[in-house]
């Protein structure tokens, strides 16, 4: 079994209600066991901010010997399109339904410019306290395969939580 971990978004319609959707249909797919699923946090829009807050969470998942990274990332594309996820490449920070990012797979690191692209760990995972702090609540004593402890990066990085609200 491989540990991987997901990260979830959303600001519009009943966000909480989509992210519990999203962990459910990760947690339904074969040979995937849901491990833990952070606290929702309420986030700061980032990159756009003229838009609603985000709702997020991070999902640990254990994956069976079948699942790759490819694999996973395809079927988390699928379960963002079920929902009624759409992408405007103009508009790649604005408001979505659901967002289902693969933050980690085991220990893999890899940078691909394959259909769809695969990088891991996530490029942005280290810049974002929105994916950070519910990570950093159900795996306090995570390592990133290049060495760097998720505590560490959080503690790094300029944030304040308040409540379930992270102002970034």
């Amino acid at each position: 079994m491989t540990d991987a971990y997901i990260g979830l978004g959303s600001n519009l319609g009943d966000s909480p209600s989509n992210l519990k959707l999203a962990a459910d249909a990760i947690g339904a797919l074969p040979d995937i066991h849901v491990n833990a699923l952070s606290s929702i946090f309420c986030t700061e829009p980032q990159g756009k901010k003229e838009q609603p807050w985000f709702y997020n969470a991070v999902l640990k998942i254990q994956c069976g010997e079948r699942w790759r990274p490819h694999t996973l990332l395809q079927k988390l594309l699928e379960i963002e399109t079920h929902l009624g996820r759409t992408r405007d490449p103009s508009d790649r920070f604005g408001p979505r339904i659901i967002d289902i990012d693969l933050l980690l797979f085991g220990n893999e690191s890899m940078r691909e410019q394959s259909n769809p692209p695969l990088e891991l760990p996530h490029p942005r995972l280290h810049e974002r306290a929105f994916v950070l702090v519910p990570l950093h609540e159900i795996a306090p004593g995570l390592i990133l395969p290049d060495g760097h402890a998720v505590c560490a990066l959080l503690e790094a990085l300029p944030h304040r939580v308040e409540n379930n609200r992270i102002y970034q």
